[in-house]
C-alpha cells in the first residue's frame, strides 16, 4: 500500500491549490450565494482539472477535492467527476463514454448524482422514471443528473427532461434542489445494475470523505493563525493547554480522515475490493469531520458565532458532509452487516 502521490497527481494537486487560492477566497464565495462560481467552475476546466481524473484515478481526485475543501469552493468538482467522469468512464457504453465525456471535461456538461435514493425512484418502462428526490446537490447548475431505482440501476436524466427543478436550500451553500420525474425520459448507463451501483456509491463515499479531509483542514488551519495572534491574559491564546489539546485532538481527527480517504481510493484504483474501506472512511468524514469544524468554530471563541466570518463556512459544509451519503450510525450500520457477513475485507 503506496499513498505517495504520482508526479502527475502532485502537479495537478498543486494546480488546484493556486486556482482556489486565487479565486476562492472569502469575498468571492459570499458574492457567489449558494450558486455556483462560473468563472472558478471555468478556470479549473480550462486547466483541465476534472479531465485529469481519468489518469490520476479517484486517489488524485480525493487531493484536488482536498485543496478544494481547505476554501469551501462553491463548485461541483466531486459531484461532477465521481458521478460523471468516473461513472460514465466506468460503466457507461462507448456511444455514452464518446457523447458524454468531452462535456464533462470541459465542464460544459455538469453531472450530478441523487444517490443514495432508496425506493424513491421506480422505472414506468419505455425509458421513463417515475418519483421524487427530495435534494440533489448541485442539480440546479447540473445538465445531467445520475438516478438510481428502486432495484439500483443507474440512469442518466437531462435535467431539462425533469418535470420539475425546484430549488431547496441545504446547511451548506451547494445549488441544491428537489427533483420531481413524473415520466421523465432517462436512458440507463450502460448495463448498469447493482454492482455498478454499488461501485459508484463506493466512489462517491470515498470522494467527499477527501472534501471533508481539506474542510476540516481549512477549519483547523484557520483556528491555529486565529490563536496565534489573539491574546488572552497576555499572552496568545495558542500557549494555553486547553487550546493546544483541542487543536490536537481535530488534527489527529483530520489525519484519520485523511488515511483512510487514501486507503479507500487506493483500493478502488487498484481493483480491489473497496466497499468497506469507503464506508470506513466515510463514517471517519462524518464522526471526526463533525468534531474538527465545532473544534474549529469553539477555538475562535466569539468569532466564531459570527455567520459571515470565513470558519462558519467550514462549520457548515463539515455538518452537511456528516450527513452526505449516510450518516456516522447509519455507516456504522452497513459496517456491522459486511462485518456480520464476513464480507470486509
Amino acid at each position: 500500500m503506496d499513498f505517495t502521490p504520482t508526479e502527475e497527481q502532485e502537479a495537478a494537486r498543486e494546480l488546484a491549490g493556486r486556482i482556489f487560492a486565487d479565486l476562492a477566497g472569502p469575498e468571492r464565495l459570499r458574492a457567489a450565494g449558494t450558486g455556483t462560481d462560473a468563472e472558478l467552475w471555468k478556470a479549473l476546466c480550462a486547466a483541465g482539472l476534472p479531465g485529469s481524473v481519468e489518469e490520476t484515478g479517484l486517489l488524485g481526485l480525493v487531493l484536488l477535492l482536498e485543496e478544494q475543501g481547505r476554501t469551501t469552493a462553491q463548485v461541483p468538482f466531486a459531484a461532477s467527476c465521481v458521478y460523471g467522469i468516473l461513472a460514465v468512464a466506468r460503466h457507461g457504453t462507448e456511444e455514452q463514454r464518446a457523447r458524454l465525456l468531452p462535456g464533462l471535461r470541459d465542464g460544459t456538461t455538469v453531472m450530478t448524482g441523487a444517490l443514495p435514493a432508496p425506493g424513491t425512484v421506480t422505472p414506468l418502462g419505455g425509458g421513463r422514471l417515475g418519483g421524487v428526490v427530495e435534494w440533489v446537490p448541485w442539480l440546479r447548475d447540473a445538465t445531467h443528473v445520475l438516478v438510481p431505482d428502486e432495484d439500483r440501476v443507474l440512469w442518466l436524466v437531462r435535467a431539462e427532461d425533469a418535470a420539475a427543478v425546484e430549488p431547496v436550500e441545504l446547511t451548506a451553500p451547494w445549488a441544491a434542489a428537489r427533483l420531481v420525474l413524473d415520466g421523465a425520459p432517462a436512458e440507463r448507463l450502460g448495463r448498469a445494475d447493482a454492482t455498478a451501483h454499488d461501485d459508484v456509491l463506493a466512489a462517491a463515499r470515498i470522494a467527499f470523505a477527501g472534501l471533508q479531509a481539506g474542510v476540516c483542514a481549512g477549519s483547523l488551519a484557520r483556528a491555529v493563525a486565529y490563536t496565534s495572534v489573539r491574546e488572552q491574559f497576555g499572552r496568545p491564546l495558542s500557549t494555553h493547554q486547553a487550546v493546544q489539546l483541542r487543536a490536537a485532538d481535530a488534527h489527529m481527527d483530520t489525519e484519520a480522515i485523511r488515511v483512510t480517504a487514501y486507503e479507500a481510493a487506493w483500493r478502488f484504483d487498484e481493483g480491489l475490493d473497496a466497499g468497506g474501506a469507503a464506508l470506513t472512511a466515510a463514517w471517519w468524514a462524518s464522526e471526526a469531520g463533525k468534531r474538527v469544524v465545532h473544534a474549529g468554530q469553539h477555538l475562535h471563541g466569539g468569532m466564531g458565532a459570527d455567520l459571515d466570518h470565513p470558519v462558519h463556512r467550514h462549520f457548515l459544509w463539515g455538518r452537511q458532509l456528516d450527513a452526505y451519503l449516510g450518516a456516522g450510525t447509519e455507516l456504522l450500520a452497513e459496517l456491522g452487516d459486511l462485518l456480520a457477513k464476513g464480507d470486509l475485507s
